[in-house]
């Protein structure tokens, strides 16, 4: 058996216990890929993330799931950041990082005695879903009477894929219970796309969105507690959706977590002009602990 440590990384808060948790792996190249994904499952995050070696950036994250190995991630770029920051590895304050998604920009910088990372994202994709309301209701334990009928439902992309499902009420978030199984029969143009319901009702003063994150069920998790590149989504959805009138560059801040009393914040930045926006997020993150797993 072969012992591995693991950063426990709590990315989009500065509390310990809450946003979502990360494992961080900073010595990656030790690992093969069969070896990241047997560490990924051992730690059961979300999302592990390796640093290794990059000929094109200044390092390189491989993000993995405890199912499969993942494009991008958000919250983990934000942990990983965070922790070589915390280990000395990391002085200059603008860096780049090499992703399955495209080389990343990414600015640390302190504020309000917070050490802030944001990361730029994959320029916006939107695609069409054609699939059953009704039953995509159902998948996350609503009726269709509880989605937004002025708001359509589309896939989003700014680094992964997830479906933008808007939602009419606030309250609604509490009663969700998803179905992750039946989300490939209902996603059937894109089956391994997770599902991101979002609301224009906030709980926080000076909050944008809001929004819960259901994983897709190959990757072997059910719910993202705080989602970066779904919040990045979010920001394009909404100059392109819901307000394209809105002056650019704009922050939007999305909150989540909530209801799975992690909560966190993530302020996407939406800059460029209708049909070539850019997006990046910002956010923190705290050191929690140090995890021993053993993979054969």
């Amino acid at each position: 058996m072969q012992k591995v440590y693991v950063k426990h990384i709590d990315a989009f808060s500065s509390i310990p216990g809450k946003g979502n948790p990360a494992g961080v792996v900073l010595d990656g190249n030790h690992y093969t890929e069969e070896e990241m994904l047997a560490i990924a499952a051992a730690v059961g995050f979300n999302e592990t993330s390796f640093v290794v070696s990059s000929e094109i950036a200044d390092f390189r994250i491989r993000y993995f799931t405890p199912g499969h190995e993942m494009n991008l991630c958000g919250h983990a770029t934000m942990g990983t950041v965070y922790a070589l920051r915390m280990n000395g590895l990391l002085k200059q304050s603008n860096i780049t990082i090499e992703t399955k998604a495209g080389v990343l920009p990414t600015h640390i910088h302190e504020e309000n005695n917070k050490l802030l990372i944001t990361m730029q994202h994959a320029k916006p994709q939107f695609q069409t879903f054609s699939g059953s309301k009704s039953e995509l209701a159902a998948a996350i334990g609503l009726t269709e009477e509880d989605l937004h009928s002025k708001y359509p439902i589309v896939y989003g992309y700014t680094g992964i894929w997830t479906l933008i499902v808007p939602v009419k009420e606030l309250a609604s978030f509490k009663k969700m219970v998803p179905a992750t199984e039946d989300f490939p029969s209902v996603l059937y143009e894109m089956p391994k796309a997770s599902v991101h319901p979002i609301c224009f009702e906030v709980l926080g003063e000076g909050n944008d969105m809001h929004a819960r994150h259901f994983s897709s069920p190959f990757s072997g998790t059910i719910e993202d507690a705080v989602t970066g590149t779904a919040s990045g989504v979010m920001g394009a959805y909404y100059k392109t959706f819901v307000n394209e009138n809105i002056s650019l560059p704009t922050t939007f801040i999305v909150e989540q977590g909530h209801e799975m009393e992690k909560d966190g914040l993530v302020y996407v930045h939406v800059n460029g002009e209708h049909g070539n926006l850019d997006i990046s997020i910002s956010g923190t993150a705290v050191y929690v602990k140090d995890i021993e797993v053993e993979i054969e």
